[in-house]
């Protein structure tokens, strides 16, 4: 189905909704992403075709989860779509917070099927339940400057190096008389901020949040060797004021080539790799994230999707944005417009096995591999009652991992010790775990 076809069933889904005016207004709360960024420049072309019109609330991604959050928990209604993630939408969804999206995979058009399983399943409750669909999803793996290695003679790994091995590869790329610095790693404090990237690190070393009884670990020997090496690697080897970067500032510091490598997300390879926005476009690559004692859960699994909060009133219409959004032909408007180095990752199978995907950007088949390297259902080296990488997929996770995440950053910034950091996250966590039931 080509873009006019869509546009125009777009407009007659609108009228049909029943809304009896053209100029439905919706409004979708927003991370500030680049694909984010790129939908709302090409979103005027659906409010041009369907006669509706949206109002756009672009957040900071930790304000984002802080405001949709409270909004849907409390039933408020102020969003007609919100962009979640593979945590909120399960556990979103069973509460009923979120409109069933099973309805889509009744479009032929839509083609729900070419949407990757691995994301669906995400994206969907134990039940099957679809309740969101994806914008992208990703892995994390390492970018890293070629040119920086050549220079340093530091040859790029071909396999799965330790975090002890990528240490000693940081201090030798290390230079910040040149303003270059050996790595760059989040340490905002949030669940999905530096607990994304401390989360698979922690994995790596052994770590677990909870053992098999739900009692939470945090001041187990193995956490306190993940955030000991977190802290000197990014003592030592980080740029200044690391405690307020997050992937967008991270994100920003590499492609202005202040970074000699990162652990982050897969889908930022698009705007990295791009030469209209990067200045390191042609001197980048990537190896797989490292490991340490395990190699289990050390990429993180993540979709970046959008949903329909059961409060809205305008379910028929925020529906047809949703599949005009996450359409193939969507994906192809944006590889026409915005060059197909741009497309966003991890979402549909014809997408990425497109030649024009293929020749622009041939490291989207390393992508889609590495995400499908991951295996959220066994994500640390010991057993464990979760599932889930760099989250564990239970509600009191967002307000145990946020707290984790401040007391790290807090570590990092030089204002207690590491010891202390993981004492107090200990005692938080099993307080919230005993408040909800899981652990006497």
């Amino acid at each position: 189905m080509g873009l006019k076809r869509i546009l125009l069933t777009a407009s007659s889904v609108a009228l049909a909704a029943g809304t009896g005016a053209w100029a439905e207004e919706i409004t979708i709360a927003t991370v500030n992403n680049a694909d984010m960024i790129v939908m709302q420049s090409l979103a005027p072309q659906w409010e041009e075709a369907t006669g509706n019109s949206i109002n756009w609330v672009v957040l900071e991604e930790n304000v984002l989860r802080q405001r949709t959050t409270q909004d849907i928990a409390t039933d408020g209604g102020s969003f007609d779509i919100i962009f979640i993630g593979a945590y909120e939408a399960p556990i979103w969804g069973a509460n009923g917070w979120l409109v069933p999206l099973n309805d889509f995979a009744d479009d032929p058009d839509y083609d729900l099927e070419d949407i990757f399983q691995l994301v669906r399943n995400g994206l969907s409750d134990k039940d099957g339940n679809l309740y969101a669909v994806p914008l992208y999803s990703e892995t994390s793996f390492t970018f890293y400057r070629t040119d920086v290695f050549e220079a340093a003679g530091v040859e790029a790994p071909t396999e799965q190096i330790t975090y002890t091995e990528f240490a000693d590869i940081v201090a030798k790329v290390h230079d910040p008389d040149n303003g270059i610095f050996g790595t760059c790693q989040r340490g905002k404090a949030g669940w999905g901020e530096n607990m994304a990237f401390i989360g698979p690190l922690a994995n790596a070393f052994g770590a677990r949040w909870f053992d098999m009884d739900w009692q939470p670990q945090l001041d187990s020997p193995e956490w306190n060797a993940a955030i000991t090496y977190y802290v000197d690697l990014m003592t030592n080897y980080g740029p200044p004021g690391a405690t307020g970067n997050g992937h967008n500032e991270n994100r920003a510091l590499f492609k202005d080539g202040k970074c000699a490598t990162w652990v982050d997300a897969t889908s930022a390879a698009n705007d990295v790799k791009n030469p209209n926005t990067s200045t390191v476009a042609d001197v980048t690559d990537f190896f797989q994230a490292p490991k340490q004692e395990t190699s289990n859960g050390t990429g993180w699994f993540w979709s970046w999707a959008l949903a329909i909060p059961a409060s809205s009133q305008k379910v028929d219409v925020a529906k047809d944005f949703l599949k005009w959004g996450t359409s193939k032909e969507y994906f192809e408007m944006v590889g026409e417009t915005e060059g197909w180095v741009a497309v966003p990752s991890g979402t549909r199978q014809s997408i990425h096995e497109d030649p024009r995907l293929l020749e622009a950007a041939p490291f989207a088949e390393t992508i889609k591999n590495a995400i499908f390297s991951v295996d959220p259902a066994n994500p640390t080296r010991d057993p464990v009652p979760y599932t889930g990488i760099q989250f564990v997929a239970i509600p009191e996770f967002q307000g145990i991992g946020n707290y984790v995440g401040q007391q790290i950053s807090a570590a990092l910034a030089g204002q207690q010790s590491v010891e202390q950091a993981l004492a107090n996250s200990q005692q938080f966590a099993v307080r919230e775990m005993t408040r909800a039931g899981y652990i006497e």
